[in-house]
């Protein structure tokens, strides 16, 4: 069992959720997929941490064979590739790395070669696998290294997808068989909510909601939700000790009690939601 833990920005709550979740859950891994700004490590701190460098394939051209017939700048639809003095030149951050100007080239002057991006770090805390996506500053794309990250462990997990609902969330929650979606309760958060419970129900995923940082009832994403026949599986309250607890790295169902019944419901129904 896969469970992705997304929510429509930064600061809300997701990697609070993600990580209490998978130190309650048993024989359950962690993967870190928000390869912009990783942070669930932090909390984790794992131990016998080793790192492989993710790849990509791009394009790389022999001008002894181009015959400047433009094919490969035609047909690539990413706008990638460019005819400039006589040869072709690509864009490393939009390519697509789908292969497809190799494929159309006449001539076989197109070839491909690695160009690395990033990193997917994986060791262990407490038995508690941990694997860190992480994308090289200035990468355009995390989805290859959020698919390494994927690959890396095939146990159950809980996905820490990234913030907000492109493609690197889609991506992030392919292969999930449920998804939890943290919402603050202000009309912002409601505005949030809305995209990543669009890009679920695109995705035909079944999902639910946690409320965080909650410190009242907010009667429009109650309405939401109500309307939409979205189940809250949760009410996370807002706690100055909880904040300082994260603040210091450490895992707020290690240091509540309370903290830690909640997070056990919320895995024990999560299990049965996705196992019907």
């Amino acid at each position: 069992m896969r469970i992705a833990v997304l929510s429509g920005k930064g600061g809300t709550g997701k990697t609070f959720v993600s990580v209490n979740l998978a130190a309650v859950a048993r024989d359950t891994a962690y993967i870190d997929c928000d390869a912009e700004e990783p942070n669930g490590h932090l909390f984790f701190k794992p131990e016998q941490v080793h790192s492989e460098t993710v790849y990509t394939m791009l394009p790389a051209f022999d001008a002894q064979k181009c015959d400047g017939c433009r094919k490969c700048v035609d047909f690539c639809r990413f706008n990638a590739l460019a005819f400039v003095q006589g040869k072709p030149r690509v864009f490393p951050e939009i390519c697509h790395a789908c292969g497809g100007c190799s494929l159309v080239c006449p001539q076989g002057a197109v070839t491909e070669e690695k160009r690395a991006i990033g990193t997917v770090s994986q060791g262990m805390s407490g038995g508690i696998p941990v694997v860190t996506a992480i994308l090289n500053p200035g990468e355009a794309s995390a989805v290859p290294a959020i698919k390494a990250a994927l690959r890396a462990t095939d146990a159950d997990a809980v996905i820490d997808s990234p913030p907000g609902s492109g493609c690197p969330v889609a991506e992030a929650v392919s292969g999930a068989d449920y998804c939890l979606l943290v919402a603050e309760p202000t009309a912002f958060g409601l505005h949030n909510l809305r995209m990543v419970h669009e890009l679920v129900t695109l995705l035909n995923k079944p999902f639910g909601i946690i409320v965080n940082k909650a410190d009242g009832v907010y009667p429009p994403l109650e309405k939401f939700c109500a309307d939409r026949r979205a189940p809250i599986l949760a009410h996370i309250l807002y706690s100055r000790k909880l904040a300082e607890i994260s603040a210091d790295g450490e895992l707020a169902v290690r240091h509540s009690a309370e903290l830690r019944r909640v997070f056990l419901g919320l895995w024990e129904t999560v299990a049965a939601e996705a196992a019907s």
